[in-house]
């Protein structure tokens, strides 16, 4: 199994793990206080201290056999299997990277590819809000405890995510198989919702996500059109 590092605290989980990788096998850290959390296209994601987890596992690419839109939908399927399980709760991927555990957003997905030295990685990075109960300003937002009522521990929990990660990253499905898993977990999928962009606001119905990352919804005034991430915003 890969080697699990534990920080007091670190602005970014993703940025700290780039002086830790070990080029002999993968090597994850993870902190209860990150302090500049990041999502995808600059989104901050926060994190409220010794509440929540962060963490960071880092792969060579040549580990990787799977393009990067499927090792997105594929780490998405696997938090959400981690949660579905530990909670016995409904959860969903909202599209792209989204975790949604009764309706409420309590995870989320960074991936980036960085150059460490002769080597190229994957830093896959994960957020999941644990323990946090104030989500005043992030009504969309919740955690475990909050959504379940389940309370865990928060070391005991991360040693066993670190665990169920590594172990599902060794044994990456096709990507078709990746494809059809994502589909029939996506947040929204065949059912009425109002969707917006810059443009327009409307109804309209997610079918479903492609390979290349692109979302397709059938809309209420334009028909089955494709979008890709930050191109349209579904309200829910």
């Amino acid at each position: 199994m890969s080697r699990l590092i534990y920080l007091e605290n670190c602005f970014s989980t993703n940025d700290e793990i780039i002086a830790l990788v070990n080029k002999d096998e993968p090597t994850a850290v993870f902190t209860f206080n990150q302090t500049q959390g990041r999502g995808q296209y600059g989104n901050i994601w926060k994190c409220s201290p010794n509440q929540n987890l962060a963490y960071t596992l880092a792969v060579e690419t040549s580990k990787i056999n799977i393009s990067d839109t499927s090792l997105n939908y594929y780490t998405a399927i696997i938090v959400r299997n981690f949660l579905a399980n530990l909670t016995h709760a409904k959860v969903l991927i909202k599209w792209p990277n989204d975790l949604i555990l009764n309706s409420k957003k309590v995870g989320g997905i960074l991936i980036e590819k960085k150059k460490i030295e002769q080597n190229t990685y994957l830093l896959i990075g994960i957020g999941i809000n644990v323990l946090q109960t104030d989500f005043s300003d992030l009504p969309k937002a919740g955690s475990i405890l909050s959504a379940t009522g389940f309370s865990f521990e928060l070391e005991k929990f991360a040693e066993i995510f670190h665990q169920f990660v590594d172990a599902e990253l060794r044994n990456i499905p096709a990507e078709d198989q990746i494809l059809e898993i994502y589909n029939q977990y996506l947040f929204g999928r065949d059912k009425v919702s109002v969707f917006e962009t810059a443009k327009m606001r409307q109804n309209g119905i997610i079918k479903s996500a492609d390979r290349d990352g692109f979302l397709w919804i059938d809309l209420e005034n334009e028909g089955l059109k494709k979008f890709f991430h930050k191109e349209i915003e579904m309200l829910y």
